[in-house]
């Protein structure tokens, strides 16, 4: 009896060892990460000098996330030295903190849309009148999304962005070449590409697909990052990657969530990323009204589309999408 005690004893003291060496690892791992982290943004914001993009939209309010589950609104700004741009770039990120699931849905910049308080006007139009705020409360008017989190990069910050992801380029199989309006020459095949010239590939839009080439493109490149970032020879330095590339991106992400969202990028990284583009096949028309050219959709479909492309089972909808 007396040795059965001294066993127990002895698993007990062992497994109490393994529970507080476990403890220890996770701790040093955590303050890696930060350490890592703010390090990387110490370094990027003495080379940026003073013009680190600092938070001008504390109006923002989005809701908490529920369920772990998390949308994040992407914003390519064409600023080009202007206080209030359209966006050039809409995208919405969901990501599921229990699956580690990503998903992308890319919101076309010409949708005719009712904004709140403004009327009918272009997707990208919000951005212009209210910043981010206005934007989260067109998507919910319009679609019946919700949006906790935004971040937005204008055309430099996507640059600097993709040197430092990937400071050996992207590669991208170019059909055709492209040169209007993007300040220099991609040719056709198999290329890599730079920060300077993936922004030109992913703003292209003159050929026959138009925007929604464009719009395919910005998809390939975002997931292209996202392999590049989690790939084995990134993972360790991958909290200093994302303390370098803050300077270059509004938001208000906070560092924990971010170096979350990041861990489980990690732990998935060989899925593909779920994509769709709004509005889908077969449910808009091109058309001309006050405001120039416009992609007139049928809202509700879209709507249902997008809300069952999002939801992970606890439905994201608050109420009748649509006008």
């Amino acid at each position: 009896m007396e040795n059965n005690t001294r066993v127990k004893r002895k698993k007990g003291i062992r497994w109490k060892r393994v529970f507080g060496f476990a403890i220890l690892i996770f701790a040093l791992a955590v303050f890696y990460s930060v350490y890592q982290y703010n390090k990387g943004l110490k370094q990027a914001t003495q080379m940026k000098g003073n013009n680190k993009i600092e938070s001008s939209f504390e109006d923002f309010e989005g809701p908490e996330p529920q369920f772990g589950e998390i949308n994040i609104m992407l914003l390519g700004s064409d600023s080009r030295g202007e206080e209030h741009a359209r966006t050039d770039t809409l995208m919405i990120v969901h990501y599921n903190q229990n699956t580690h699931k990503m998903k992308i849905a890319s919101i076309m910049r010409d949708i005719y849309v009712n904004i709140p308080e403004i009327g009918y006007q272009k997707m990208n139009a919000a951005f212009a009148y209210g910043g981010p705020e206005l934007v989260r409360k067109t998507l919910k008017e319009n679609f019946g999304i919700d949006i906790n989190y935004y971040a937005i990069a204008d055309f430099e910050g996507f640059s600097k962005i993709v040197d430092i992801v990937a400071p050996k380029g992207i590669e991208v199989d170019i059909p055709y070449e492209m040169s209007y309006g993007i300040g220099m020459t991609l040719h056709p095949g198999k290329q890599v590409l730079h920060g300077d010239q993936l922004l030109g590939y992913v703003r292209f839009r003159h050929d026959r697909l138009s925007d929604f080439g464009r719009v395919e493109r910005q998809q390939e490149a975002i997931e292209k990052l996202k392999e590049q970032a989690v790939s084995i020879h990134s993972v360790v330095n991958l909290p200093k990657i994302l303390g370098t590339v803050t300077p270059y991106i509004e938001t208000n992400l906070d560092t924990p969530t971010i170096l979350s969202i990041t861990k489980g990028l990690v732990v998935n990284k060989s899925d593909d990323l779920d994509r769709i583009r709004i509005p889908v096949q077969n449910s808009y028309e091109n058309d001309t009204v006050n405001v120039g050219a416009v992609l007139k959709i049928d809202m509700d479909e879209n709507a249902r589309v997008l809300n069952e492309f999002l939801a992970d089972g606890h439905g994201l909808v608050e109420g009748k999408a649509g006008n």
